[in-house]
């Protein structure tokens, strides 16, 4: 049997502000840097170890691989780092506040814009699509790799292939490994593990800061998952719902 555990990044900046983050290179809140701080210490606690941690290019999923991997004395462990696993590129919707776009278009196309799986936000304008890439972090990729929006879709085709590109490699060499990223990187790993139906996934809602765990046959596929409390395993052959992301040890779980 092999094991994989997801994070999401700690709570963030926009996170706190209710705005649409997508590529925009957010920090972590206070709030954030201790929820790493207590993910690292529940898994050191249940006895959890890893060979090998992958992570997006984005401040804040490395900040809360950087931050457990020091709780749990691993920070000697390769990181891969891969905008692959970046979140989704919410287009021209970045930096916005949700409810301000709420009351501009509309409850209805802005929950369609979030919540379909096909359905792309508006385009990022063709000027900041250029700003991104002279980010050193992009160096190398060409103009058609940037996007200037994605659907939920678009965002689980590049992190699929890069599950299979990076990391089924290193599960089938039996190494323990840890993802830190984003909430829609992760729902598109979820949903492709656990063949996940497109119009079900949208309603997957992934935590900030608490680890979520895989265990998988040797073909890497999913025998159960479970969310980790502090107090051990949160629930199983569940598909979480809903969870309070301050609160750990309160895992609420809908069948």
């Amino acid at each position: 049997m092999k094991k994989i555990v997801f994070i999401r990044h700690g709570q963030s900046l926009y996170n706190l502000e209710n705005r649409f983050t997508g590529w925009l290179d957010i920090d972590l809140t206070d709030e954030g840097y201790n929820g790493a701080r207590e993910a690292g210490a529940i898994l050191k606690k249940h006895g959890f170890t890893f060979d090998v941690a992958y992570t997006s290019v984005l401040k804040r999923a490395i900040r809360t691989c950087w931050i457990l991997l020091h709780e749990m004395d691993l920070v000697w462990i390769p990181v891969q780092k891969s905008w692959k696993l970046n979140e989704r590129h919410y287009g021209g919707l970045q930096g916005l506040n949700k409810d301000e776009v709420i009351a501009r278009f509309g409850e209805e196309q802005v929950n369609e814009w979030r919540r379909s799986a096909k359905v792309r936000p508006p385009e990022l304008s063709k000027e900041a699509h250029k700003g991104i890439l002279t980010e050193p972090k992009y160096a190398g990729l060409g103009a058609e790799d940037i996007p200037f929006t994605e659907s939920l879709l678009d965002t689980e085709k590049r992190a699929a292939a890069y599950w299979r590109e990076a990391i089924v490699p290193d599960l089938q060499q039996n190494k323990r490994v840890i993802i830190s990223a984003h909430g829609n990187t992760l729902r598109a790993l979820v949903k492709n593990l656990d063949q996940i139906p497109d119009e079900v996934v949208t309603s997957l809602n992934i935590p900030n800061s608490i680890p979520f765990v895989y265990e998988l046959d040797d073909n890497l596929n999913p025998i159960r998952h479970y969310y980790l409390c502090d107090e051990g395993e949160a629930a199983e052959d569940l598909i979480p719902r809903h969870i309070d992301p301050n609160d750990p040890e309160n895992c609420e779980w809908i069948g």
